[in-house]
């Protein structure tokens, strides 16, 4: 006598039935689907065991029943996109949520490489320099009046350069008699030291330092033989082709200030009229 063969959850025979296993264990088809068939998103029936199972993310649908939210075309075998757990074919998802390349005015299809600048989106191949066309991709750019230049573009076209060294100014600089310097090239005249962010000065049109000007041009104080540099303001006296600081201008004698006082001279002294009087 041959051995039964039942369903392992409702114990009725399976023999000339059809059968499911599951874990090694046989199920009845009607068994199998009532406890292990996935409900399908769409119509909200079981997947049946003669049905295609078709799964992205745990959940799950009917062959028939796997389609494009907007347009109904099937997706079954081909790229779809979600938005709200909605499935969408990729020229319905283009159409309604891709970005609109800058340029070309087209869609950026999901996937493809884009660039984005200032709110802006472009095709890779369609973010290209202004002036010589070329796909810029992930090189340095400069954008100027609703355009985009590569940087050796934007230097041949637009940047100032440098009237020492002739090269271009991408960055800062320095104008000087209307005439643009880089700020490293642009020194003082004795010292060769950057003036660019300090005070300066020029004699003959060439820029000077304070320190050189004052040491190379700056008469001397008559009193403490220090150079006047008469620059920002500083006040001094002038007698006789020889110069004091204001703070130097005193009474030889009595120390006391002459500036805007009489004052008496003997030999490379002066003096004041109280301390003058016996001359």
């Amino acid at each position: 006598m041959a051995e039964r063969y039942d369903c392992h959850y409702c114990k009725e025979s399976l023999f000339g039935k059809k059968y499911v296993l599951r874990d090694e264990n046989p199920y009845c088809v009607k068994c199998y689907e009532s406890l292990y068939s996935n409900t399908c998103e769409e119509c909200k029936k079981p997947i049946g065991c003669n049905s295609r199972d078709l799964s992205y993310k745990d959940r799950h649908w009917h062959d028939d029943c796997f389609h494009c939210f907007r347009c109904h075309r099937s997706l079954v075998d081909k790229p779809f996109s979600t938005k709200d757990e909605q499935l969408l074919c990729t020229e319905c998802y283009s159409n309604e949520y891709s970005s609109k390349c800058y340029e070309c005015k087209k869609t950026i299809m999901p996937g493809s490489r884009k660039m984005e600048h200032k709110g802006n989106s472009w095709h890779e191949t369609c973010f290209t320099c202004q002036r010589c066309q070329q796909p810029i991709g992930t090189k340095s750019f400069i954008p100027k009046d609703n355009s985009n230049y590569c940087v050796p573009c934007y230097e041949k076209q637009f940047a100032l350069q440098c009237v020492h060294c002739k090269k271009p100014i991408t960055t800062g600089g320095v104008t000087y008699h209307d005439q643009p310097w880089h700020k490293d090239c642009f020194l003082c005249t004795g010292c060769k030291q950057q003036l660019s962010g300090q005070r300066f000065t020029s004699r003959d049109e060439f820029p000077y330092c304070l320190n050189c000007f004052c040491n190379l041009y700056a008469k001397k104080c008559a009193a403490c033989t220090t150079p006047i540099s008469g620059l920002g303001g500083s006040k001094y006296i002038s007698f006789e082709e020889r110069q004091w600081h204001n703070d130097c201008f005193n009474c030889k004698k009595c120390m006391v200030s002459l500036v805007g006082r009489g004052f008496l001279t003997e030999r490379d002294d002066i003096l004041c009229p109280d301390c003058g009087k016996d001359i």
